[in-house]
């Protein structure tokens, strides 16, 4: 599961278990504080927004180059750019200073920043690893000409699967990244797959664009989307060269967001290609 439903909202399950992480936080440090000590609530509140907040400058500073270009995409965080070790570190300074300045906060404050760390990094380590775990799903989808191609057929190589659709204004403001980074990354293949659309629809959209797609699929049932278990759009997921799902992206994707996701790739890469330069022909 990638995505959760709260009725017409649609949240990715990291920015839930965040949720829930400052919600039990609250919740640890209300009750703590009735049996001696001040409410930590609005306090866990504005370490949360600090440590949103730093996060956001610690992946900003580590692609800086690719935000030179346009500083007006640091403040757009719907790329999910965010470096979570840099927010982590700006609650714990952010929480000794506030302890320190408050003898009655400590307590309080230093059980519910306990229990909702304990909770997001257990939460969020299972996640990983059912994510981990999920196969490139057994589909076959069809091409623009009609024909049947199977995802299957794609293991080997790194895949970045998009799930996109030509009304989507995040899907349609990402595509030019997608595109560039055909030529950027030859050892990745990018698949495009259309939700619901049909042939002509995508070519139409294709063409008064001037986007060039590699591989454009469609996928008229939205089966690809159910058995990943994303129901929004725009979605990419990142499977390595077994076929296994090693990352996802709910959202816009930037050029800073895509490289992050890709890296691993480019190590794995870098990693056979040392092995093979030392492995004697």
């Amino acid at each position: 599961m990638l995505t959760v439903n709260l009725g017409p909202l649609t949240l990715a399950l990291d920015h839930l278990l965040l949720l829930c992480a400052l919600g039990l936080a609250t919740l640890v440090g209300w009750r703590v504080a009735k049996r001696g000590g001040d409410n930590p609530e609005s306090t866990l509140f504005r370490l949360f927004l600090i440590g949103l907040l730093c996060a956001r400058l610690g992946f900003v500073l580590r692609y800086w180059p690719m935000y030179a270009e346009d500083p007006l995409q640091i403040v757009d965080i719907r790329d999910g750019g965010f470096m979570p070790w840099a927010g982590l570190c700006a609650v714990l300074i952010g929480a000794v200073w506030a302890g320190w300045r408050q003898a009655s906060l400590r307590r309080p404050l230093g059980w519910g920043l306990f229990s909702g760390a304990l909770f997001w990094l257990l939460a969020s380590w299972a996640s990983h690893l059912y994510e981990r775990g999920t196969q490139l799903p057994s589909l076959s989808l069809r091409d623009a000409q009609g024909r049947s191609v199977a995802l299957d057929t794609h293991r080997g190589r790194p895949l970045v699967i998009n799930l996109w659709a030509t009304w989507c204004p995040p899907c349609r403001r990402e595509m030019p990244v997608l595109q560039q980074a055909q030529h950027d990354y030859p050892h990745v293949t990018f698949l495009f797959v259309n939700q619901g659309e049909t042939p002509q629809i995508v070519t139409n959209f294709l063409a008064t664009t001037g986007l060039n797609l590699s591989h454009v699929l469609f996928d008229t049932g939205g089966h690809l989307a159910q058995q990943v278990g994303s129901m929004a759009l725009p979605t990419t997921l990142f499977y390595d060269t077994d076929g296994r799902l090693v990352g996802s992206h709910l959202g816009e994707l930037s050029r800073a967001s895509l490289r992050h996701a890709l890296e691993p790739f480019d190590r794995d890469e870098a990693l056979d290609t040392s092995v093979s330069a030392r492995t004697p022909p």
